[in-house]
């Protein structure tokens, strides 16, 4: 009885039928228009060891407008892969780029002071997020201080923007 059952289960000839890879190499390559290894193209072949399921369909797109990776995904059976892309190196830079050196003082007045109430934002296009917190310590414009947010065991570390406003590490204004 548990036989036939078994044998229902197992696929045709017992054999289980993986994704090719070499497959994806190819539409990747044809994806970004390099081979595999040139600038622009993918760092390396996808590896062979992968056991993806077979996907009759697969879908390929960048993964941020930087052209990093592309992503190879297949909405069934559920799977994406992130292929590294080599990115250009970048041009040295032209005499009209190059910015004059600026000698800071030696140490900047801080805009922050210990105790001071301060609003931490973060955000980009289309998302934004405050907190209010206390300083834990003194800051000049563009120095690294720690707030301590209600509700939290742990303060968060923040970047000085101006008196009163932070940022936090990672996020520009």
């Amino acid at each position: 009885m548990i036989l036939p059952l078994l044998l229902a289960a197992a696929p045709m000839g017992g054999v289980i039928a993986f994704q090719d890879t070499g497959g994806l190499d190819r539409a990747v390559a044809a994806f970004t228009s390099r081979p595999i290894g040139a600038e622009g193209g993918a760092r390396t072949a996808i590896d062979a060891r992968l056991r993806l399921a077979q996907c009759p369909t697969v879908a390929l797109a960048w993964r941020t407008e930087a052209h990093d990776a592309v992503v190879v995904s297949c909405s069934g059976p559920d799977w994406r892969i992130f292929v590294p892309v080599i990115r250009p190196a970048a041009a040295p830079p032209t005499a009209a780029a190059v910015r004059p050196t600026v000698i800071a003082p030696a140490k900047a007045e801080p805009v922050i002071r210990r105790g001071d109430p301060v609003v931490i934002e973060a955000g980009s296009p289309g998302f934004s997020i405050s907190r209010e917190g206390v300083a834990i310590g003194d800051a000049p414009p563009g120095g690294r201080f720690m707030v301590k947010v209600d509700n939290t065991k742990a303060p968060v570390q923040a970047i000085a923007v101006e008196a009163g406003r932070a940022t936090l590490p990672g996020w520009t204004e």
